[in-house]
């Protein structure tokens, strides 16, 4: 499994605080089948400022430790990356990072709200030749009021990562019913952990798909699962499978970028 969504890199963020962590949160990687993580540091939230040297250079050295280690798990760069004026340009400063070096790059949005100019800046993305990922839109407050002002963002060319915690219920009854109503309406097209710490916010990436399949169907699983490994090698999402409805009759239902990208 990949995990595209983690904060496994020590000491940038507040995810892993040091090596052991980092140790950590690899070992439990490994249990739970995961093979590749994309390391997404929060990148100029307000609190935290990651530039894209920075992080190349501590991927590589984690890496190095886990070869070390002879551990079973490669990490690669990327950044969570929050929206902010001056995101264009950075990326012309050459301060910002895609994930695993593909076209696919990773946007926070407020918790609070989603931001005046996100349509725009999704069409300024799409002409430079990116595709933007909204993380964990489930656990933004006006989306969960306004699904279908997600399903506008999609519509212009973003994607959506849910978290696994999420589907799982770790943050709230509300949070959960978000998460599952934007994926059982079509409008996410990944899963990751997002994860922190290994008892406090772990990876449970296995746990989640085997909720959304036993909710949605092995095809659904799977596709979730192969849209991770697309990101990983900058290949386009393939087609959905098929939705059902709450009468329990199937509908082809896709994603209607599919036929504009």
């Amino acid at each position: 499994m990949i995990d595209i969504h983690t904060h496994i890199l020590p000491g940038l963020d507040d995810g892993a605080q040091d090596i052991e962590d980092s140790l950590r949160l690899a070992r439990a990687a490994i249990e739970e089948g995961i093979n590749v993580i994309i390391a997404t540091p929060h990148h100029a939230n307000g609190v935290y400022i990651n530039a894209a040297r920075d992080v190349s250079r501590h991927v590589q050295t984690l890496n190095d430790r886990f070869s070390a280690e002879g551990m079973s798990l490669r990490i690669v760069s990327g950044q969570e990356i929050r929206v902010h004026d001056d995101l264009l340009e950075a990326w012309h400063r050459g301060e910002l990072l895609t994930l695993a070096g593909s076209s696919y790059v990773l946007l926070e949005m407020p918790s609070s709200r989603i931001p005046r100019g996100m349509a725009e800046l999704i069409h300024e993305l799409g002409i430079l030749g990116l595709k933007p990922i909204i993380a964990h839109p489930e656990r933004n407050a006006e989306v969960v009021k306004h699904p279908d002002r997600l399903m506008e963002l999609i519509e212009l060319g973003a994607y959506t990562q849910v978290t696994t915690h999420s589907l799982l219920g770790g943050f709230g009854k509300r949070i959960k019913q978000s998460a599952w109503s934007l994926l059982k309406s079509g409008n996410i097209h990944l899963v990751s952990s997002d994860a922190h710490h290994v008892e406090r916010r772990g990876f449970l990436l296995q746990d989640a798909y085997q909720a959304i399949e036993r909710s949605m169907g092995e095809q659904w699983s799977q596709h979730l699962k192969q849209n991770a490994n697309a990101v990983l090698v900058d290949n386009p999402f393939e087609a959905p499978p098929q939705l059902r409805t709450s009468a329990g009759f199937h509908i082809k239902k896709f994603y209607s970028f599919f036929f504009k990208k």
